[in-house]
């Protein structure tokens, strides 16, 4: 597909029988709290030094998942709202951070920003663009940010060189289907220059790791969308798989996952 119609509705329609964005997290948000990496300081620092936590600034995160970034721009001194589709998901991140000043959570997307017109110093989106309906995301950003506002597109790419995402990738193409085909092919960034448009954002690459036990790696293996719930031959097999990639792999009960975190941040053209 190309131009218009390579959009997050093509993912979407692929999810249509269960429930599609909204409903497509709804039996995998505690593997996916469980599992999945945060944000490295210096993500946060040049966040902060584009645009400085003020008295008043306002951050909209959104698809905030189980809160993974939202916690990190609350510890800046943000005020944040975090926008997610799905009630499970957001669920989570009420019970993670609903006790810390400054948060809130909502029901949204980025099509749809329940928010006010021009009242948003930093909209953020980790892990999340590839679901977005690209030219609606754009306009709907640039209705509740303010005149100087900024956009950060986030994502904790895999380090594909380590050997441990070589085996792990064997397991997500064999059961992953169709869906992990379209999300493939929507993560390759060709789409974050249509978003910005004749703007030029800032780009950021850091190293980033995390350890997880073998719970963890199983958690965090079914936290992908595109792969089948624990249940049923295919979830029995995927576990008895991952178990091996485990075994070959763990040092002293752990694995350590290796990621490039990547920042696009500028503000998208209008029109």
């Amino acid at each position: 597909m190309t131009g218009d119609q390579d959009t997050g509705g093509t993912l979407n329609s692929l999810y249509a029988t269960q429930g599609g964005v909204t409903s497509v997290f709804s039996t995998k948000a505690g593997d996916y709290a469980a599992s999945r990496p945060d944000y490295p300081a210096a993500l946060f620092d040049a966040l902060g030094a584009i645009c400085p936590p003020t008295a008043g600034g306002r951050v909209v995160d959104i698809g905030s998942g189980t809160g993974l970034l939202t916690r990190g721009l609350l510890k800046m001194g943000y005020q944040v709202a975090a926008i997610e589709p799905n009630a499970e998901m957001r669920r989570a991140s009420d019970i993670l951070l609903g006790g810390i000043d400054g948060y809130s959570s909502a029901d949204g997307c980025a099509e749809s920003i329940p928010l006010e017109a021009a009242s948003v110093d930093l909209i953020t989106a980790a892990q999340a663009f590839h679901w977005f309906e690209i030219e609606r995301a754009r306009a709907e950003f640039l209705r509740v940010l303010k005149p100087h506002g900024q956009v950060a597109l986030i994502w904790n790419d895999r380090a594909m060189e380590d050997p441990l995402h070589g085996a792990l990738d064997t397991v997500f193409g064999e059961f992953g289907g169709s869906k992990r085909a379209a999300l493939v092919i929507r993560e390759d960034r060709s789409s974050v220059p249509r978003f910005f448009g004749s703007a030029e954002p800032r780009e950021f690459c850091w190293p980033h790791a995390h350890q997880l036990n073998e719970d963890g790696l199983l958690s965090l293996v079914f936290s992908r969308s595109y792969m089948p719930g624990r249940e049923g031959d295919d979830g029995r097999r995927i576990v008895d798989r991952v178990r091996q990639v485990f075994a070959r792999f763990a040092v002293d009960g752990k694995v350590r996952v290796r990621y490039r975190t990547v920042a696009f941040v500028g503000r998208p053209a209008a029109g």
